[in-house]
């Protein structure tokens, strides 16, 4: 049987107190999400394995059934992959945000105010031309990536990985001073002596770049400085073919989760119109996931939105996105599937939860619902963390969600 999973990145919380202690996952209207939870089976799944980050990273390789605590190697490796940027063993990537500081040095946004991608690309370029290529034996290569999101590398094998760095969007109102890198031992010290110069030569540069001087005369945010985090080596994953036997696609914005699908062997299908935020193609995302399912086993649907609403405090986005998530993407793909007489699994779930009080990951166990047409339907009547802490699958850990929901 093909089988849909849908991932709401960060859609599921805690309880809100402007909600009298509901989530939004509980007062969100989403008939789709709620039917895959009353005519199917529920529960919680340990995404984030004991003493990792909340992280993405960590939290959707732990839904497609791999064990992060083996082969990751840092965000910016993946984001390589999907980038197409070739890693020999010895270079070190990691993730490169362009990011807003306020005028006291506090990280006021994660994001530059979500920048266009074209803005950005303009302004990576202009500092690979600026800073990057070598400085004596220790070259830097910045790559664009998408809106915010991009990649440096240091090549040839000088750099050391093993330095502390905070990823920017849960820092939000700190000091960067409090959190700029930091060398675990001698061997990275000058890596991180080499991070902390592009760092100041990039606050130069952007501060008198005329793509931020045209975004702070629109009122908007600059991208007056960049902030590097989740450093790695190239990591080593068997596909999901090998370990589960099933073909697979993943469908995203997120440079990220198209990274962890070329390492595990999923066809990447890219939507016109993806955006990672509110305002991406779902109609897009369906229909792509519909074609997909011709001649794939299961597709993997991500969706930026909701997390990046959370990361943002915005309690009435949220919602609105959960809802966008149920009526706009799930609700096509069941009908689109019912219309071609194709029977499917559904499985919804998050990576994460991303706390809209804190704008911060956690790692709380995340609530599923799987509906396996023919399949006896436990006690749950909607989608909610309260109603999956009391599900028939219990607590799932390691590899045992993605099996429940590829049927394995």
């Amino acid at each position: 049987m093909k089988a849909v999973i849908i991932l709401g990145d960060g859609m599921s919380d805690r309880p809100v107190a402007a909600l009298g202690g509901k989530t939004p996952l509980m007062v969100a209207k989403k008939p789709c999400m709620d039917r895959i939870a009353r005519e199917g089976v529920t529960g919680l799944f340990a995404s984030i394995p004991t003493g990792m980050p909340e992280g993405s990273d960590v939290a959707n390789l732990s839904v497609l059934g791999y064990d992060p605590r083996v082969c990751l190697q840092g965000r910016g490796v993946l984001e390589a992959a999907s980038m197409g940027v070739a890693l020999a063993p010895e270079d070190v990537a990691m993730r490169c945000n362009l990011i807003c500081l306020d005028a006291e040095g506090r990280i006021k946004n994660h994001s530059a105010g979500h920048i266009s991608s074209e803005e950005a690309a303009i302004l990576i370029r202009d500092l690979d031309r600026e800073l990057g290529g070598g400085q004596g034996d220790r070259p830097a290569v910045f790559h664009p990536g998408v809106s915010y999101r991009h990649l440096l590398v240091l090549p040839g094998g000088w750099a050391s990985a093993d330095f502390e760095c905070a990823p920017p969007h849960d820092h939000v109102g700190t000091l960067e001073s409090e959190l700029l890198p930091k060398a675990n031992g001698a061997e990275a010290e000058s890596t991180v002596a080499r991070l902390l110069d592009l760092h100041e030569r990039a606050k130069a540069i952007l501060a008198k770049h005329p793509v931020n001087l045209a975004r702070v005369a629109k009122g908007k945010d600059p991208a007056n400085a960049i902030w590097v985090w989740s450093p790695g080596h190239r990591p080593q994953m068997e596909t999901m073919e090998s370990l589960y036997g099933v073909k697979g696609a993943v469908i995203s914005a997120v440079d990220l989760i198209f990274g962890i699908g070329v390492y595990a062997g999923l066809t990447r299908i890219d939507v016109e119109g993806a955006t990672g935020l509110y305002d991406t193609n779902y109609e897009g995302k369906a229909q792509a996931a519909l074609d997909a399912l011709e001649d794939h086993d299961f597709v993997y649907v991500h969706v930026e939105a909701t997390d990046e609403a959370s990361h943002g405090c915005d309690l009435d986005l949220k919602i609105r996105c959960i809802e966008y998530l149920d009526d706009r993407l799930i609700r096509p793909i069941m009908e689109g599937l019912e219309a071609k007489g194709v029977q499917a699994a559904f499985a919804v779930l998050p990576d994460h939860p991303t706390p809209v009080e804190t704008g911060t990951h956690a790692n709380d166990p995340v609530p599923f619902a799987i509906w396996r047409p023919g399949t006896p339907a436990d006690a749950s009547q909607a989608y909610d963390e309260v109603q999956a802490s009391q599900g028939s699958l219990g607590l799932l850990k390691r590899d045992q969600f993605i099996r429940a929901a590829l049927g394995l």
